[in-house]
């Protein structure tokens, strides 16, 4: 909940200067629904790809103050994060209703982000696979391979969000490559390694490098730094390989 749509606008326009020309890498930005609108028409032309931060799993109805998948699709919405840590924390967001939405963004043309992580007491606890486990298990239950195969899946160890605590690259690669293991066990070789998996959580332009560097993180969900359009546009700049 950063950024009011003039704020927004100013992004992207220093955004775009600060990566323009750069290949390799998918760029997706994520801003508060008042300003997807204004931000998708300083999008035009670039290669830049605008997402949401949410969405309900109904196409319409009286569900004040949600928004639905196609309204995103509408106004230029490619992706849409859902479960993320904040969401199931201070919303009450459970695994079945992250698969309703989940369901619903692909049948509404949506490339859904989902989600999932522990956090510090589960992972003291030596539970951090049974809790991403469950979370995996939960998001994409009754999917095919071929919806699976399109999707985004970000780990974000709840602990390591705005904390500037951050999983070491090895701890990091750890879990992604068990969720990796999990893609392959439920959907097949093909959708296991189509399947984007990033890592969320403290990613700074300090660590980006070395995190981006492990063979199953495919990327990174980043949130503090990229409110800042220098901080953010570095990050993209030494994601590349």
């Amino acid at each position: 909940m950063y950024k009011t749509v003039a704020e927004a606008v100013n992004f992207v326009v220093a955004f775009r200067e600060k990566t323009a020309g750069l290949a390799g890498v998918e760029m997706v930005l994520c801003p508060p629904f008042t300003a997807l609108t204004a931000v998708a028409e300083k999008l035009s032309g670039a290669d830049i790809a605008l997402g949401a931060q949410n969405c309900y799993w109904e196409t319409e109805g009286a569900y004040t103050g949600e928004i639905a998948p196609g309204m995103l699709k509408e106004i230029g919405c490619r992706y849409v994060i859902l479960g993320h840590s904040e969401r199931r924390q201070f919303f009450g967001e459970t695994d079945a209703k992250v698969n309703k939405k989940v369901r619903a963004a692909l049948t509404g043309g949506l490339v859904p982000i989902v989600c999932v992580g522990e956090l510090l007491d589960e992972r003291e606890a030596g539970r951090t696979e049974e809790v991403v486990g469950r979370q995996v298990d939960g998001a994409l239950a009754g999917l095919q391979a071929s919806e699976v195969a399109g999707l985004v899946v970000a780990y974000e160890p709840v602990w390591a969000i705005g904390t500037g605590r951050t999983a070491s690259a090895s701890d990091a690669q750890a879990v992604n490559g068990y969720i990796r293991g999990i893609l392959r066990r439920l959907f097949g070789d093909d959708a296991a390694e189509a399947v984007r998996i990033q890592y969320g959580g403290s990613v700074k332009p300090g660590n980006t490098a070395e995190l981006m560097a492990q063979p199953d993180i495919d990327g990174a969900l980043v949130g503090g730094a990229s409110l800042d359009a220098d901080s953010f546009a570095q990050i993209v700049r030494n994601s590349i390989g």
